[in-house]
């Protein structure tokens, strides 16, 4: 054996256990911070057989890691976004029901709350991720495939900024990693060797359904401004902006609109009667629901390519709970009026 390969050798039996030694240690400090969701929604279902549709109760499954020392857990949009019950599993099999506070799907950040705080629960750091690095080892905790508290590890291996992967409403961050992400991963946190929260795990790329070593996780900077402090209540619905050849395909009577896809139920949007699509579309590979409620303006804010989002965003923020948002939509080629009343935090 050459002296550089006995080096080499050397120096691998000297890292390697120190370095398992280390992602073990880190895990077992941030794990009570990280918590499983578990939510129910309801679906639109079709019966071929029958031509008839039916609304049915479906189970959903994410991640999330608590944020505050008042029960506040960071979670993907994707996740709670129209749930009807949420309901967080930590570490130690103690379940806690939630309530959604807010949430942005465009950033693919929400934020819910513990309906009451349990014992032993923890608070993670965030971290400052405008100074992370590609190439920097990250690892990420949450439930791939329903496996909870299931550890990965990876490096961080590009940046996405706005829009290369944006709808436009909001300024948005992504990291992309080899770290192994899942279905259930999602909301879950991506921790640096601190053990400090730098993103919140959101989507990957796959022809095969499966993770094939692109994953994607909104910036901790991002999930910050997105969901602390004052921010814009919980809907409780789920869009699709229809903008240029759309607004026109759906006889939009402006340029732009933004089609309701699915209302949680007891939402304030299902208390106003928003209603969400029934019907299953495929658009130029874009498969939506048609048939429901399309928002021409929210108060005074008329929905446009142009329009100041971050307006409308600081607007909704400083409602205050009792107060009605003023909804204009169109329904079946009427436009109608509607009022929600926002709730309390």
């Amino acid at each position: 054996m050459s002296r550089i390969s006995l080096l080499l050798f050397l120096y691998l039996i000297i890292r390697l256990p120190g370095y398992g030694q280390d992602i073990s240690k880190l895990y077992e400090n941030v794990l009570p911070s990280v918590v499983t969701i578990k939510i129910e929604e309801k679906e639109v279902v079709t019966d071929y057989t029958t031509r008839t549709k039916a609304l049915v109760t479906t189970e959903g499954l994410g991640a999330g890691v608590v944020v505050s020392e008042q029960g506040e857990i960071m979670t993907a949009a994707h996740v709670v976004q129209t749930a009807e019950k949420v309901v967080v599993q930590f570490h130690n099999g103690d379940e806690v029901p939630a309530k959604v506070v807010t949430a942005n799907a465009d950033a693919d950040v929400a934020l819910i709350k513990l309906v009451w705080l349990p014992k032993d629960m923890q608070v993670a750091r965030l971290a400052d991720s405008d100074k992370v690095k590609i190439g920097e080892q990250v690892f990420v905790v949450g439930a791939p495939l329903g496996l909870s508290n299931s550890l990965s590890v990876g490096h961080i291996s590009g940046r996405m900024k706005d829009d290369e992967l944006s709808d436009g409403f909001s300024k948005i961050e992504f990291f992309q990693t080899d770290a192994a992400i899942n279905h259930g991963n999602s909301g879950g946190p991506m921790f640096n060797m601190r053990g400090e929260v730098i993103g919140i795990v959101s989507f990957i790329l796959s022809q095969s359904g499966g993770f094939e070593g692109i994953g994607f996780a909104v910036t901790a900077n991002v999930a910050r401004a997105e969901l602390l402090g004052k921010q814009p209540f919980w809907f409780g619905v789920s869009f699709v902006p229809l903008a240029g050849e759309l607004a026109g395909l759906f006889n939009l009577p402006q340029p732009m609109g933004l089609l309701i896809q699915k209302v949680a139920t007891n939402s304030p949007a299902d208390l106003a009667g928003i209603r969400g699509g029934i019907y299953q579309m495929t658009i130029e590979d874009k498969e939506l629901l048609g048939g429901g409620d399309i928002i021409l303006a929210i108060d005074s804010f008329v929905i446009k390519p142009d329009l100041n989002t971050a307006a409308l965003r600081s607007h909704l923020a400083n409602i205050k709970p009792g107060e009605e948002v003023k909804i204009k939509l169109l329904r079946q080629g009427e436009i109608k009026q509607v009022v929600i009343i926002a709730p309390e935090k």
